[in-house]
């Protein structure tokens, strides 16, 4: 079976036209804040601080008082002692405006060390209210996304920790 050149054009622009549609759904900002969002937790799931630190915005700051290299450094601190982490969020939902957007979810941490999970489970896990992981557009690429602030009502970060 032959296909005619102009059988071949029309498979062709059909696949040009499929790919388009897919690159087009793939730069709505709501899908690339939940991609950022999984790249920015698997970066932390392997230690990867240097990845960490560069889906942080430089304007970046919350409710603790951090801004960008101190939150690094105070996740390269915490996540030291949890071997083999895991970040799981339950049913995340993303809020967007025109150049901002929200991620928000109830994360759950869990490790293979026991005793790292017993104080995971205590500090983290057990939180009823979801995180809030605000990203910023920082110019007209779809993919242009930074994290520029993290926030929890009900968790707490006990002063003689840091």
């Amino acid at each position: 079976m032959s296909i005619s050149f102009r059988g071949g054009f029309y498979i062709g622009l059909a696949l040009a036209l499929c790919i388009g549609l897919y690159l087009i759904w793939l730069g709505r900002p709501e899908i690339q804040v939940r991609r950022h969002t999984e790249n920015f937790f698997h970066a932390i799931e392997h230690k990867d601080w240097l990845a960490v630190a560069n889906f942080i915005g430089s304007d970046y700051h919350d409710q603790w008082g951090d801004d960008r290299a101190r939150v690094v450094e105070r996740m390269r601190e915490g996540f030291r002692y949890v071997r083999a982490p895991r970040i799981v969020a339950s049913n995340p939902r993303v809020q967007v405006e025109t150049r901002r957007a929200v991620w928000i979810s109830k994360i759950v941490l869990y490790s293979a060390d026991d005793d790292a999970m017993d104080l995971l489970d205590e500090r983290v896990n057990s939180l009823a209210t979801p995180f809030e992981l605000e990203w910023h557009r920082l110019s007209g690429k779809p993919w242009d996304w930074k994290l520029a602030r993290v926030s929890n009502s009900a968790f707490e970060i006990p002063v003689d920790i840091y």
